[in-house]
C-alpha cells in the first residue's frame, strides 16, 4: 500500500498534535514531509526525531538556529526553513500530497493558497484562511482541482452528513456549538470573567485562541462564514445551535423536513482522520459513543446580546468583500489583548464592532486589498486598545 504523503502546517498546536497521533496509529497509511511550526523548539525537535520529514520551518531565524544546534548530533537532520515564506515553501514541498492547514489564524491563508496553487488537497483547521478569503480560497481550489476537506468537527459533520445526497435537496444547515464555558452567565458575570477562567472550556483541549473564541461565540461566528463559503450555503440558512454535550458535532436539514446528523465523542482525531483518510474511514482509537450513559441531549438559541460576537459574524459575511478579513483581524488583536490583561471580556466584542464600524469594503475583494484590510484592522484594533477609557 503506497502511503499519503503529509505536511502539516502548525505541528505543534493542538490539531498539528492531534494529527500527529493518527499517523503513529497508521503508520502503513501516512508519511509525514514537511512540518511547520511558530515558536516551540523543542517539541518540533521531538516530532523530526519521530517523524523524521525532509523539511521543516519555524517561526523566525534564531529559532531555526536553536534548531539546528538541537539536531547538530543526528543523522539526515532535515531542510531548516523559517518564517512566512519558509511555511510556503513546506506547503508546496513536491512530495507532499496533501497539507494538513492548522496554523492559528491569519497566518494560515498564504501558505495556504500557496499548498492549492501547487495542487495540494488540503485537510483544513485553520478557519481563518476562508474566513479572511473565502471566496478566493474556493475559487483555486476549483481551479487546480484541489479537495478541500474539512478538519473542524461541526465542518466534518456536515461534510459526512451530504455525502450520498443531492446539494439542491438542502434546505439548511444546523450548526451546533457548546456554547463555552459562560453560557449560564449573566452578562454582568461576564464583566468579571479572567483569561484564566475562560480558558476552561468545559468539553474540549484546543489552543488559547481558539478557547477564548469558543468563550466569545467568536468562533462559532467563524465558522458559519466558513461554512458558507465551504457548502456553498446563504448565512441566512446556517443556524446556530447551542448544543452543551457536544455530542451532535452538526445537522443538516433537506427539503422533506428529513434532518441527518452525525454523532460522536468530542475527540478531534476522529475528523482528522477522516479528512485525511477521505474517502475510507480508519479504525481511530478511542471509546465509543454511550448514549445510555449520557441520557440526554439539549438545545438551545443562542443569545446574541449575551455574546454579541456571533451577530457581528453574521453581519460581516452579509456584508462580504473585506468585512469578514476585518472582523478576524480584529478578533485576533482584540483576543490577544484580553489574553494579556489588557481589555476585560466583554470589550473583546466592542473592539471588533468599532473597528467594523470604520471600515468601508470594496465591491470586491482582491488578495491584496484583503491584506490591506486585515492590516489596518489590526492597527486600528490596536489603536483602540491603547486610547484611555473616556478618551
Amino acid at each position: 500500500m503506497t502511503k499519503k504523503k503529509l505536511s502539516i502546517l502548525g505541528s505543534t498546536g493542538s490539531i498539528g498534535v492531534s494529527t500527529l497521533d493518527v499517523v503513529r496509529q497508521f503508520p502503513d497509511q501516512f508519511e509525514v514531509v514537511g512540518l511547520a511550526a511558530g515558536r516551540n523548539v523543542s517539541l518540533l525537535k521531538d516530532q523530526i526525531l519521530e517523524f523524521k520529514p525532509s523539511a521543516v520551518s519555524l517561526f523566525d531565524e534564531t529559532l531555526a538556529a536553536q534548531l539546528k544546534d538541537h539536531l547538530k548530533n543526528g543523522e539526515n537532520p532535515p531542510e531548516i526553513l523559517y518564517g512566512p515564506s519558509g511555511y510556503e515553501e513546506i506547503a508546496r514541498l513536491s512530495a507532499a500530497q496533501m497539507v494538513v492547514s492548522a496554523m492559528v489564524g491569519a497566518a494560515g491563508l498564504l501558505p495556504t493558497l500557496a499548498a492549492i496553487d501547487s495542487g495540494k488537497d488540503i485537510a483544513l483547521a485553520n478557519k481563518e484562511t476562508l474566513v479572511v478569503a473565502g471566496e478566493l480560497v474556493m475559487e483555486a481550489a476549483r481551479k487546480n482541482g484541489v479537495q478541500i476537506l474539512p478538519v473542524d468537527s461541526e465542518h466534518s459533520a456536515i461534510f459526512q452528513s451530504l455525502q450520498g445526497n443531492q446539494k439542491e435537496n438542502l434546505r439548511r444547515i444546523l450548526l451546533t456549538a457548546s456554547g463555552g464555558p459562560f453560557f449560564t452567565k449573566s452578562e454582568g458575570e461576564l464583566m468579571t470573567v479572567t483569561p484564566e477562567a475562560a480558558l476552561c472550556h468545559p468539553n474540549w483541549s484546543m489552543g488559547r485562541k481558539i478557547t477564548i473564541d469558543s468563550a466569545t461565540l467568536m468562533n462559532k461566528g467563524l465558522e458559519v462564514i466558513e461554512a458558507h463559503w465551504l457548502f456553498g450555503v446563504p448565512v441566512d440558512r446556517i443556524d446556530v445551535h447551542i448544543h452543551p454535550e457536544s455530542i451532535i458535532h452538526s445537522m443538516v436539514e433537506y427539503i422533506d423536513g428529513s434532518v441527518i446528523a452525525q454523532l460522536g465523542i468530542p475527540d478531534m482525531k476522529i475528523p482528522i482522520a477522516y479528512a485525511l483518510a477521505f474517502p475510507h474511514r480508519l479504525p481511530v482509537k478511542g471509546p465509543s459513543l454511550d448514549l445510555f450513559h449520557l441520557g440526554k441531549l439539549s438545545f438551545f438559541p443562542p443569545d446574541m446580546k449575551k455574546f454579541p460576537c456571533l451577530r457581528l459574524a453574521y453581519e460581516a459575511c452579509r456584508v462580504g468583500a473585506t468585512m469578514p478579513c476585518v472582523l478576524n483581524g480584529a478578533n485576533e488583536v482584540a483576543v490577544q489583548a484580553f489574553l494579556d490583561c489588557r481589555i476585560g471580556f466583554t470589550e473583546i466584542p466592542q473592539i471588533i464592532e468599532a473597528v467594523m464600524g470604520g471600515h468601508t469594503p470594496p465591491p470586491k475583494a482582491t488578495l491584496e486589498s484583503l491584506l490591506a484590510a486585515d492590516h489596518w484592522a489590526r492597527q486600528e484594533s490596536e489603536t483602540l486598545i491603547q486610547k484611555p477609557s473616556g478618551a
